[in-house]
């Protein structure tokens, strides 16, 4: 069963930016619904290549977007998108390290970084991006 369904709320209107969004959420529920089956663990590593290639690929695209809009708050946004590239650079170092009891932290990041990075901090640019 899926922790997070997707509604309005998630959306910055933008079609690219909402799939791309989405992906986030698929992976959040399919860390949620391995740890509900005691099988976090086993998708670790599955989840944290996923979510790298997704922050090189979003983040790039979303600061592509912006750069191009002249979003006013764009290097604050920048520096966002690095400590959360960073932090998930961490998870996939801690885990090569044989740190392998993650699931519930990278759940907690996961959730946050939905919660406060799209909902709160990309909604800022919307009204940039309409222009």
């Amino acid at each position: 069963m899926a922790l997070i369904t997707w509604d309005d709320s998630y959306s910055v209107q933008v079609k690219d930016i909402d799939e791309q969004h989405l992906q986030l959420i698929y992976l959040i529920n399919k860390m949620h619904d391995a740890m509900s089956t005691g099988q976090g663990k086993l998708i670790l590593a599955e989840i944290l290549e996923e979510l790298v290639d997704y922050t090189k690929t979003h983040f790039s695209y979303e600061e592509q977007i912006m750069l191009k809009c002249q979003y006013p708050d764009f290097n604050a946004h920048k520096d966002a998108h690095e400590a959360l590239t960073k932090k998930v650079m961490d998870f996939q170092k801690r885990y090569q390290a044989g740190q392998v009891a993650l699931s519930v932290e990278m759940m907690n990041f996961l959730k946050d970084w939905l919660t406060n990075h799209i909902v709160e901090t990309d909604k800022r640019y919307i009204p940039y991006l309409i222009k």
